[in-house]
């Protein structure tokens, strides 16, 4: 957080240039923009998703029509020409001959959007790793491009606070029809202070946070039921200890991320009002009051040896994924489908079906919580100084939310449908040798609610006929998966404002509360006491009380 504090300072001195530059070029759509070249790097993207509805043959009238229901005549968004500049991730993984700037996909859009809108799009490639670090630099420079977009909220706000960014609001009553209807869950967010300062990619399937995964081949050996409570999970652990079957619960000592105790943990925390929900939401529910008798079962199961004992150090979680995959394991909580791959090869070398997924975290009244992913993916953004490129910037994103034109971007205008219309991904092979990027989503940056997505007894055909081996024998593994994971569906409210605490101090707290989970899942139970107090008074110091103060504050004045 120091970092985004250094830039909050560097802030003062790029918005006054910012505003200078943006509000000279204002109304000036035919403004050729900056002539800077565009940067390099090497990258990666983050949604796995499908779409639907049309194909490539409506993927030209699909938005000119729906913007001029939103009060646009068809011809007004053939403007003057204008430049504009894209962040676009790279990942590495060009096509031969090809750069993540120019390719057959980026030459698609941009002929697209030139021919409908009179703009020349040029792409400015960073590299996915460490985005928001170069996306800093750019910004405190005055070098970034015309849209940037972060997954942070944080370092959202703090722009969008410091005067960063241009205020979207008119540009997106006037020409972001198709966002609005075909992106509406996600967009919310992206207001700070009644002022649009970001609009919101739309996120595709509807995935849960989590997952546990238990052994049913260990259960049958077992003769036990599939466990649904924390109390017959113990259950089920303590007799893969006695039988002598393996590690009960495997572990990894990530520091990044609560998803190896968080379900379990927030199972004994109720929310009775969503005020108590936003104050403790998944980033602060480890210290809610009742979770510490969570993390005392987690001390006692691993004093008894039912978890990984030298998990802590699995900071890659190499060793955990290679326990899965060996079938060294009996029970996983994890990111949703993060152990599917390593299932899969264990799958195949016993030539049976092995973990499947399970719900046995209930809540104090017996029911159950499967927090979700929040609707809204990435956070897309104009920087002030491209203010006079508002317009411009607006047309383009909400050509790409139109659903007929965002499935040609994620899957390629060449792309086939199958019979249940779903869109089909064309082969590794066959991207590379017509030109087109390693990974299309990077470039459809608004929109991947499509159709299907989650129509989840087809998504559970789709999954499985595109299964890259037999390691699973029906579609039916992956109906269960959708019934576990929509049993107790639940997203955390959430809004577009974080306060000066949590901005100043979040980022340390949020790791440091890992550790400290670590911690007291790891030291003698006779000292459990004295560990959590100590820990939990580090974190108060470390600015945790003024936190969820400022969040009980902000829920209160709404």
């Amino acid at each position: 957080m120091q970092k985004k504090n250094l830039l909050k300072k560097s802030l003062a001195i790029l918005v006054a240039a910012a505003m200078t530059a943006g509000l000279a070029g204002c109304g000036g759509s035919g403004d050729s923009g900056s002539s800077e070249p565009p940067s390099s790097g090497s990258a990666e993207s983050i949604e796995d998703s499908q779409d639907a509805e049309g194909g490539e043959e409506s993927s030209a009238e699909g938005s000119e029509e729906s913007s001029a229901e939103g009060g646009e005549a068809a011809g007004d968004l053939f403007g003057e020409e204008t430049d504009i500049r894209v962040m676009v991730w790279d990942r590495g993984n060009a096509a031969p001959g090809t750069t993540t700037e120019d390719n057959t996909l980026t030459q698609w859009i941009k002929d697209q959007v030139k021919e409908k809108f009179n703009i020349n799009v040029t792409y400015v490639s960073v590299p996915r790793s460490g985005s928001d670090d170069q996306l800093n630099i750019m910004m405190t420079g005055g070098q970034a491009p015309d849209i940037v977009f972060t997954y942070d909220q944080a370092l959202y706000y703090n722009y969008a606070s410091n005067g960063a960014l241009t205020d979207l609001t008119d540009a997106y009553a006037k020409y972001g029809a198709d966002i609005a209807n075909y992106c509406a869950e996600a967009q919310p967010i992206g207001e700070v202070d009644g002022k649009r300062f970001a609009v919101m990619k739309q996120r595709g399937t509807a995935n849960a946070r989590h997952t546990a995964y238990i052994r049913q081949d260990w259960l049958d050996e077992l003769q036990m039921e599939m466990p649904t409570t924390k109390e017959e999970l113990g259950e089920y652990l303590y007799a893969v200890k006695e039988k002598g079957l393996g590690t009960p619960w495997a572990m990894s000592g990530r520091g990044d991320t609560e998803k190896m105790y968080l379900n379990f943990v927030g199972s004994y925390v109720p929310l009775e009002d969503e005020r108590k929900a936003y104050i403790y939401n998944e980033a602060y529910m480890a210290v809610a009051p009742e979770a510490k008798e969570g993390i005392k079962q987690l001390n006692q199961w691993y004093n008894d040896g039912l978890i990984t004992q030298e998990f802590p150090t699995d900071t890659s979680e190499d060793a955990f994924m290679a326990a899965v995959s060996n079938g060294e394991v009996g029970f996983v909580l994890d990111d949703t489908t993060h152990i599917w791959n390593p299932t899969e090869v264990l799958n195949n070398a016993v030539g049976h079906e092995t973990f499947v997924p399970v719900l046995p975290f209930e809540l104090p009244d017996g029911s159950y919580r499967t927090p979700f992913e929040f609707r809204h993916a990435m956070y897309v953004m104009v920087p002030a100084a491209s203010a006079d490129k508002a317009e411009a910037c607006m047309k383009y994103l909400n050509w790409m939310a139109d659903p007929s034109v965002a499935v040609n971007i994620r899957y390629t205008p060449e792309h086939e449908t199958d019979e249940r219309g779903v869109a089909l991904d064309l082969a590794e092979d066959v991207r590379n040798e017509k030109g087109y990027p390693g990974t299309p989503d990077d470039l459809s940056i608004m929109n991947l609610n499509f159709d299907w997505v989650n129509d989840y007894d087809l998504m559970a055909e789709v999954q499985y006929d595109n299964r890259a081996s037999d390691w699973i024998s029906s579609a039916d593994w992956f109906k269960n998966y959708y019934d576990v994971c929509n049993t107790g569906k639940y997203i955390f409210p959430s809004y577009g404002y974080i306060s000066e605490d949590e901005q100043t101090y979040g980022a340390d707290v949020k790791t440091r509360m890992i550790n400290f989970v670590y911690t007291c899942i790891c030291c003698p139970s006779d000292q459990f006491e004295d560990t959590y107090q100590s820990g939990y008074e580090e974190l108060v110091n470390a600015g945790l009380q003024k936190i969820l103060d400022a969040r009980a504050a902000y829920y209160d004045s709404l």
